[in-house]
């Protein structure tokens, strides 16, 4: 079992080289100056540079065309919303119970910077609610999961592997967890971006879409986060990942996919201009194969390696030159300073 660190320990290590993701025994002193895991600290100064708030996006003209938006538009959009409310509010609740047991202080500062860019978007999904929807169907988007059992079956996967670590903190259990979070951030929200990314297309809901593209850039710098954190794990505690345990990785992430491809084709139907639910489950599978790769998994989908909707990446990569740079260290470095899984 894992237990939670010491919050002071008088005892703990200074030497930085000989710091570890977990079984650690640091301060919990954050020195800047004397750190181990350099992108952590990159990672840091990067999402310090992109602090935003939502309300300095007017939602004025989105509260007109909601009412414009087709019926297929209007109920895509309120669940959409619901889903990622759910989410990020987990999220808020859950990274605690991670940073609890990494025992290197850098980390779980970045872990602290995430907290609190989840709540800004929990922030953000309220802001959208209360100014764009009418007041008679707010309730019904925050009571959705209770509503649609579709729903609450596809938030039950992430939640319901959260809650086995919080009962059982065994080193297993954290390497679940930790994918959980990398699949949330990484695949689970993508195809509600790729609904707001239309709209955007189409040159609808401009306010809401300026939102989401704040948040998918917040959340792809999370996805680099827990990508290090598993890379790092791999490297120091390389007896976890067992075949078996790579297969179970693997298996996540195709069990995402399902929920994923099902609850858009639920969502999205057949009356949406400019996606179809088979274009956007080509659009999962692509990503669910990226995101293996960047742990060193094979493909789920190898008949599925080009993006199948590029108009995408115009939306998706806000401040493209700072992320992608910074995602490029970020694998250079992990690919430099520890053996790939297919290695071993």
């Amino acid at each position: 079992m894992l237990e939670k660190k010491p919050l002071f320990n008088e005892q703990g290590e200074r030497d930085a080289q000989r710091r570890r993701m977990i079984h650690g025994h640091p301060t919990n002193l954050i020195e800047l100056n004397n750190v181990k895991y350099a992108w952590a600290y990159r990672l840091y100064r990067t999402m310090m540079q992109n602090f935003w708030i939502p309300e300095e996006i007017s939602l004025t003209h989105d509260a007109l065309q909601y009412e414009q938006l087709t019926e297929a538009e209007r109920t895509a959009y309120d669940r959409v919303l619901s889903f990622v409310i759910f989410m990020d509010s987990l999220q808020v609740h859950n990274l605690p119970n991670i940073s609890a047991v990494i025992t290197a202080p850098e980390v779980n500062l970045v872990l602290a910077v995430q907290d609190f860019q989840e709540a800004v978007h929990a922030q953000s999904y309220a802001y959208i609610v209360d100014s764009v929807v009418p007041q008679a169907r707010r309730d019904a988007i925050y009571n959705l999961w209770r509503d649609d059992p579709l729903l609450l079956t596809r938030n039950r996967l992430i939640t319901d592997q959260y809650q086995q670590f919080v009962v059982q903190p065994t080193e297993e259990n954290l390497v679940h967890t930790l994918m959980a979070n990398f699949l949330l951030e990484g695949l689970y929200f993508y195809s509600g971006f790729a609904f707001f990314y239309g709209l955007g297309r189409r040159g609808k809901m401009g306010g809401t879409v300026s939102i989401i593209q704040y948040i998918n850039r917040d959340e792809r710098i999370h996805l680099v986060l827990f990508q290090n954190i598993l890379r790092e794990l791999f490297r120091e505690e390389p007896q976890l990942f067992t075949p078996e345990m790579q297969e179970n990785l693997r298996q996540m992430a195709a069990a995402a996919v399902e929920h994923e491809t099902t609850w858009s084709a639920h969502v999205l139907g057949e009356g949406i201009a400019g996606l179809t639910a088979e274009t956007v489950a080509a659009y999962v599978r692509y990503l669910a194969n990226d995101r293996l790769h960047r742990l060193g998994l094979s493909p789920l989908f190898p008949q599925q390696m080009e993006h199948p909707l590029p108009w995408l990446t115009r939306f998706a990569n806000l401040n493209e030159q700072k992320v992608d740079f910074f995602e490029q260290r970020v694998l250079n470095y992990a690919k430099a300073s520890g053996p790939q899984w297919g290695e071993l």
